[in-house]
C-alpha cells in the first residue's frame, strides 16, 4: 500500500522494534539523490497503537541514514578488516564450513538466529541449516525471551501463541494483573488498552521495582505487589490459595474445562497467606485485594485478565513460575473465554512468528517437533529431501554457544539478527567461547559488538529495505513492505543463503530468494501444524484483512478461512480438549545470598533503549535520552555500601563485574538493585547474569543474580 503527492512516496509499514508491532507509515522525497535520507515516519491508525509510536519508533528513521552503517563484506586481516567482494566473502565462509564439517562433522558447523528476522527469514534459516548444511546446531535469541511461557503455554493449553485474543480485548477490561511487565517503558503505545483497568482501580502490577508500570496502577487506586525478586511464583501460589479457600474459584469452569486440580492442590494447599507473605514480602492484605479484583471482575463480566512478561520467566524455574501464573488463571476461571484470559507480553518484533518456524532446536516450521515423525515426513516433501537426511535436535541457546571451539562442539558459528556478545548470559564466559572458534560469520547492518569479532561480517538489508511479514504478539500476521531502497552493497540474507547453498553443492531453486515465493512455501511447511499459516496470503494481507493464526487453507473455491483471533472458546489444543493445571513446588531462588553476596540484582529495560542496544546506542536522541549506564539503588543500601548518588559502583558476582553510576532511589527494596542489559564493553549487565538453566525451556536465569555493590574509584 504506497501513496503518492507529487514527489512525496508514502508506504504503510510497522515499527521494527517491539512484538506491539505498531503501524506506521514510512515517507520519502522520490527527487532525492538518496530517497532514505529523506525518510520521515508517523503512526497511523492500527488497533494495537491506534495511532501512537514510541521515542523508539518516532525516531525509526534515523537508523535508515546512520553512518555506521556496513556497505561492503568485511575480511578480517589480523585485527583489522578489509573490504572485498561478495564473491570473495561466500566463499571463504563456504569454505570455512566445509572444512569445519569435514574434520569434526556435521554439527561443527552452529547457526544463531534472531527475534526480529521475518517469518520468511526464519523458516528459510531452518531450512538452510538443516538441509544445506544438515546440522543439528541451530537456535535463536528468542529463547531467551519467551521459552519459558512458550513451554508452560504448550503443557497447559496445548499450543503456544503469546496473546490467546486480539491486545484490544484488553481495552475495556477493568481487571489486569501485569506479572513482570513494565510496558509503560517497554511499549507505551500499549498502556492505552489498560486504562481502564488502571482508571477503576484495577491494574494490579507485580515486579520488585516501582516501575512507571506500578506507577500507573498505583495512581488509578490499584496495586503494586512488590515481590521480593525471584518469588513470583511463591505468589502465584499464594494467590490460588487465597482464591480457593476464601470462594473465589470457578467451580464449574475448573469442573467442566480443566484437568489435574486435585494434584495441583496439595502444593497450593500449603501457601496460606502469611507464609506467602513471609517468603515474597508482598503484605496479606495486598495479596488478597488482587485475587478480589480478578475474581470479582471476573464475576461481574467486566474483564479479567491475567499477563505475564520476561520479570517471571527469565528464570532456572521459569516455566514452572509461568504454570503457577496459568493456574491461578485457570482457577478464576479466565483462559478460553471472551471478555477474560491468560497472555503473555511478547518482547522482540516477531517474537512470535519468530519461534513457529524453525529456526528453535528443536522445531520445524508449523511449531512442529523435529523428533515427531509424521512431521519430519511433512516438512521433507514440501522441501523435496529424504526425511532421514535431516538431523534431529539440536543444543538449545546457552548450551550451543557454551560448545564453542570445545572437543565435539560448534567450531564455525554464523549469527543473524542477535548481539551475542552482550545478550548472552555469563557475556563474559560466552566471549572467550566466541574467541575459540575456527570462524565467525555475522550478518548485520552495524558493526554490533558481536560483528566486531567476527572473522567475516556481511551487511544485511534494514528493515524499511525488503518486504516479508511478522507476527505481533497477538498472532496477527502482518505486512513488511519495502519503503526506501538499500545502498548499494547490502544483501538480503534469502541471497546470502541461496549463494551459499549453492556453493555447498544444494540446487539455487531449493533456496528462493523472492519473499513471497519463500512465504508460499512456508504456507505449505507449516499446513496442518499448530502454527498453521496455509490461509494466509500476501493478497490477503495487502487488502487489509487482519489474519490470526491458525488460518488453513479451506481449499479451491471454499470461503477463505478468517483466521482465529481468540483461541480456545470451544475447546484447548489439548488431546481432550481441557486445560491442566500443572502441579509444581516452588524451591527458592536459585541462588542464595551470602555475606559476600549480599544484594539481589535485577535486569531490564529502559525507555529509549532496545534489546542489545546496537541499534538504539546509534540513534542520539535515544542515547542521550537514555543516559549512562546505572544502578538503582535504594539510598541506604548505597551508603551501606560505602556509596552515594552518582558515584561510579562495580557490581561483583560470582561470574564478573559490571560497572555503573549509582542513582539512589527510595522505592526500591532494600535487598535488591536494578541494571539495565543495553550498555557495551565494561558495563554490560550480562557480565554478572547467571547462566543456570530452567529444565524445560532451556532459558537462563537473567534476572536475579547474587552480587555485591563497591565502589569502582
Amino acid at each position: 500500500m504506497k501513496t503518492s503527492t507529487t514527489n512525496l512516496i508514502s508506504t504503510a509499514t510497522h515499527c521494527p522494534y517491539c512484538g506491539l508491532q505498531c503501524a506506521m507509515k514510512i515517507t520519502r522525497d522520490d527527487r532525492a539523490a538518496v530517497p532514505a535520507r529523506s525518510a520521515t515516519v508517523e503512526g497511523r491508525q492500527f488497533p494495537t497503537n491506534r495511532g501512537g509510536l514510541c521515542q523508539k519508533g518516532w525516531t525509526s528513521a534515523e537508523l535508515l541514514r546512520n553512518p555506521d552503517r556496513i556497505l561492503t563484506p568485511l575480511l578480517r586481516r589480523g585485527s583489522r578488516f578489509e573490504s572485498v567482494s561478495w564473491e570473495a566473502a561466500l566463499d571463504y565462509i563456504a569454505a570455512g564450513f566445509q572444512d569445519a564439517q569435514r574434520v569434526n562433522g556435521a554439527d561443527a558447523v552452529g547457526m544463531f538466529g534472531g527475534g526480529g528476522l521475518t517469518n520468511e527469514k526464519a523458516y528459510m534459516l531452518g531450512k538452510f541449516t538443516r538441509v544445506a548444511l544438515g546440522t543439528s546446531n541451530i537456535d535463536y535469541n528468542g529463547r531467551w525471551c519467551m521459552s519459558s511461557t512458550a513451554a508452560a503455554g504448550i503443557r497447559s493449553f496445548g499450543v503456544d501463541r503469546g496473546l490467546p485474543f486480539p491486545v484490544t480485548d484488553l481495552t475495556g477490561a477493568k481487571a489486569i494483573l501485569i506479572f513482570g511487565g513494565n510496558v509503560a517503558e517497554t511499549m507505551p503505545p500499549f498502556v492505552g488498552h489498560l486504562s481502564a483497568a488502571a482508571n477503576a482501580g484495577g491494574l494490579i502490577v507485580v515486579d520488585p521495582r516501582r516501575t512507571a508500570t506500578a506507577m500507573r496502577a498505583e495512581e488509578g487506586g490499584g496495586l503494586h505487589l512488590q515481590v521480593q525478586p525471584g518469588t513470583d511464583m511463591a505468589l502465584a501460589l499464594g494467590m490460588a490459595h487465597i482464591a480457593i479457600t476464601e470462594g473465589h474459584i470457578d467451580r464449574t469452569y475448573v469442573d467442566t474445562r480443566t484437568k489435574g486440580y486435585d494434584e495441583y492442590w496439595p502444593e497450593v494447599a500449603q501457601w496460606d497467606p502469611s507464609r506467602t507473605e513471609r517468603v515474597t514480602g508482598v503484605p496479606v492484605a495486598q495479596i488478597r485485594r488482587a485475587v478480589e479484583i480478578l475474581a470479582h471482575a471476573k464475576r461481574d463480566e467486566v474483564g479479567s485478565f491475567i499477563l505475564t512478561a520476561r520479570g517471571a520467566e527469565q528464570h532456572a524455574n521459569g516455566t514452572d513460575t509461568v504454570s503457577a501464573i496459568i493456574g491461578l488463571a485457570l482457577l478464576l476461571g479466565l483462559p478460553g473465554n471472551r471478555g477474560s484470559g491468560y497472555g503473555c507480553i511478547t518482547g522482540q518484533g516477531n517474537g512470535q512468528g519468530g519461534r513457529e518456524h524453525g529456526q528453535k532446536a528443536d522445531q520445524l516450521p508449523g511449531y512442529r517437533k523435529i523428533n515427531d515423525p509424521a512431521a519430519r515426513a511433512h516438512v521433507a516433501e514440501v522441501w523435496g529431501v529424504d526425511p532421514d537426511s535431516l538431523p534431529g535436535v539440536g543444543k538449545s541457546a546457552y548450551e550451543l554457544l557454551d560448545s564453542l571451539g570445545q572437543p565435539g562442539g560448534v567450531k564455525a558459528l554464523m549469527v543473524h539478527g542477535s548481539n551475542i556478545a552482550l545478550s548472552a548470559p555469563n557475556a563474559g564466559h560466552i566471549v572467550d567461547r566466541l574467541r575459540s572458534l575456527d570462524m565467525l560469520v555475522v550478518c548485520d547492518f552495524v558493526m554490533s559488538e558481536t560483528a566486531a569479532m567476527a572473522d567475516v561480517v556481511l551487511p544485511v538489508l534494514q528493515w524499511a529495505e525488503e518486504e516479508g511479514t511478522l507476527t505481533s504478539l497477538e498472532g496477527r500476521v502482518l505486512r513488511r513492505r519495502r519503503a526506501v531502497a538499500a545502498p548499494e552493497g547490502p544483501r538480503s540474507e534469502l541471497e546470502v543463503w541461496q549463494e551459499l547453498a549453492v556453493r555447498l553443492n544444494q540446487p539455487a531453486h531449493r533456496f528462493p530468494t523472492e519473499p513471497q515465493v519463500v512465504f508460499d512455501e512456508l504456507r505449505r511447511a507449516s499446513k496442518g501444524g499448530i502454527a498453521d499459516y496455509s490461509g494466509v496470503t500476501y493478497q490477503r494481507l495487502d487488502d487489509g484483512e487482519a489474519v490470526h493464526w491458525p488460518c488453513p487453507d479451506t481449499g479451491e473455491g471454499n470461503t477463505p478461512h478468517p483466521g482465529t483471533p481468540r483461541l480456545f472458546l470451544d475447546a484447548f489444543a489439548t488431546s481432550d480438549g481441557r486445560a491442566a493445571f500443572v502441579s509444581i513446588a516452588y524451591g527458592g531462588q536459585t541462588e542464595p545470598l551470602d555475606n559476600e553476596f549480599p544484594l539481589l540484582a535485577i535486569t531490564g529495560r529502559v525507555l529509549a533503549h532496545y534489546q542489545s542496544g546496537a541499534q538504539t546506542r546509534r540513534i542520539r536522541e535515544l542515547s542521550d535520552a537514555a543516559g549512562e549506564m546505572f544502578v538503582q539503588a535504594h539510598p541506604d543500601t548505597a551508603e551501606r555500601c560505602g556509596l552515594r548518588n552518582g558515584d561510579l559502583a562495580q557490581l561483583v558476582s560470582r561470574r564478573g563485574t559490571t560497572q555503573a553510576r549509582v542513582h539512589c532511589d527510595e522505592t526500591m527494596r532494600l535487598d535488591t538493585v536494578f541494571i539495565p542489559f543495553h550498555y557495551p564493553d565494561a558495563e554490560r549487565a550480562n557480565l554478572i547474569t547467571n547462566p543456570a538453566l530452567d529444565p524445560t525451556s532451556r532459558m537462563p536465569e537473567f534476572k536475579v543474580s547474587a552480587v555485591r555493590l563497591e565502589n569502582a574509584t
